[in-house]
């Protein structure tokens, strides 16, 4: 029986039998763990939104950059030298020779 006695004493079975500390924990540990908004689940949002937003970025910058080509485009001089450099294209009566560089040392 004394150590019922002693157990009741001591300060931490008083705190953990207190009716709030005995509601409150369960209830954090539902709200961060097992719950449909968790902790988990934001964080697992916040990620998405992270890659999500990077994407947006780099197909703006995409958009700007193709943005700028199409400008550059209405002239026929560049145009021409887009065809030639992209796709390969010639005049007629013209010959294009392609030298390729080896890089590798023997």
């Amino acid at each position: 029986m004394s150590f019922f006695s002693n157990l009741k004493k001591n300060p931490f079975y008083k705190i953990f039998t207190n009716i709030f500390v005995i509601i409150f924990v369960p209830f954090i540990i539902w709200m961060l763990f097992f719950d449909e908004n968790s902790y988990l689940i934001h964080r697992e949002y916040n990620n998405e939104i992270e890659d999500l937003e990077s994407t947006i970025t780099f197909y703006e910058e995409k958009l700007a950059s193709d943005k700028e080509m199409i400008k550059n485009l209405q002239d026929s001089i560049e145009l021409e030298r887009f065809a030639r450099e992209k796709y390969l294209l010639k005049k007629e009566n013209e010959d294009i020779y392609i030298i390729e560089f080896d890089t590798i040392k023997e």
